[in-house]
Order: C-alpha cells, then sequence, then structure tokens
C-alpha cells in the first residue's frame, strides 16, 4: 500500500515573525527562491504644482503611477550622474 503524505499546512507569517523574534532557527520556512529586498525608506519631496502637473501627464501617458515615474526620473539621473563622474575621472584612476 502507498503512503500518502498529509498535506503540510501553511504557517502563518505571524508566526513566523514570533519565531524569528525569538531568536529561534526558520530557515525551514523558506525555499531560498527569490530575492532579497531592499528596505524602503520614505521620501517627503516639494515640487512646485506645474512640476506636479507635468509629474502627473507623464504617468497617464506612460500609464503608470506618479511614483513610478519619479522613481524611474531620479534612477536615470543618478545612473548620468554616475556616468559623468567616471567620465571626469583622470585615467590613472581608473
Amino acid at each position: 500500500m502507498k503512503k500518502i503524505r498529509k498535506p503540510v499546512k501553511p504557517v502563518a507569517a505571524e508566526a513566523i515573525a514570533r519565531l524569528a523574534d525569538q531568536g529561534k532557527d526558520i530557515s525551514a520556512f523558506f525555499e531560498g527562491k527569490g530575492r532579497m529586498v531592499q528596505p524602503i525608506q520614505r521620501l517627503n519631496v516639494d515640487v512646485t504644482a506645474s512640476m506636479l502637473e507635468e509629474l502627473d501627464q507623464a504617468a497617464k501617458d506612460l500609464n503608470v503611477s506618479r511614483q513610478a515615474v519619479i522613481k524611474t526620473l531620479v534612477r536615470q539621473a543618478l545612473d548620468q550622474h554616475y556616468l559623468a563622474q567616471s567620465a571626469r575621472r583622470p585615467q590613472s584612476a581608473r
């Protein structure tokens, strides 16, 4: 006769969090798949009304959220900054 495994009941995230808070090993609850997500930091930015309208129009045109537009533009600006910085360095410093 075949042995039938009983289905494993999923463990609530709160229960895993409690175990982690107690310093217990919780690695058995995870398969090692996926990626680590950086912690999110909130940021308040003051912009003019016209800039806000531009952001909203861009978000509407791209069919994404205002936040997605802001994140994308900030990422592009930082990438350009790093490229310009590396181009300014003397050849011997690279």
